[in-house]
């Protein structure tokens, strides 16, 4: 295996969060990626979802997105369950289709992002991580704003 293949799974991570990879595609294992590895990260990306659900600070929807990734990778059971939760399998099914998110999770995810920059620029007395932090956070906003709300 040449040193490319080690990290094969990165780049196939990178083309389902710019919308090339449906979430619920066919349920396969993949050769360069570890079932194992797959199965921790989804469970992993899940439990940050459950903890953004409660706390202001932590995005819930990526994590989300993620874990359904993952366990469409590495766990058929976690990714039966995703689709069939009464809270998640709507923001899930509304991304699979239509790659949309709804105006309350725009606005919700835009203000979380805003109150945590400002938190940031509170506490860090140097000035370039929120710089950086903040070019991230306007990338992550615009994607947000981007993208379609779902049709009803």
């Amino acid at each position: 295996m040449g040193n490319g293949a080690k990290f094969f799974w990165l780049e196939s991570i990178i083309p389902s969060m710019m919308m090339n990879v449906s979430l619920r595609s066919s349920y396969q294992y993949s050769l360069s990626m570890p079932r194992l590895l797959a199965f921790i990260l989804a469970y992993l990306f899940l439990a940050l979802a459950i903890v953004g659900a409660f706390l202001p600070v932590v995005p819930t929807v990526p994590f989300l997105l993620l874990s359904a990734w993952f366990s469409a990778k590495g766990s058929k059971k976690l990714h039966d369950w995703l689709h069939a939760h009464p809270r998640f399998s709507q923001i899930l099914r509304d991304w699979e289709k239509e790659r949309a998110v709804s105006r309350r999770s725009k606005v919700v995810a835009i203000l979380m992002l805003t109150v945590s920059w400002i938190g940031l620029c509170i506490r860090m007395k140097d000035l370039w991580v929120p710089v950086v932090v903040g070019v991230i956070f306007i990338a992550v906003a615009c994607f947000l704003i981007s993208r379609p709300e779902p049709r009803v």
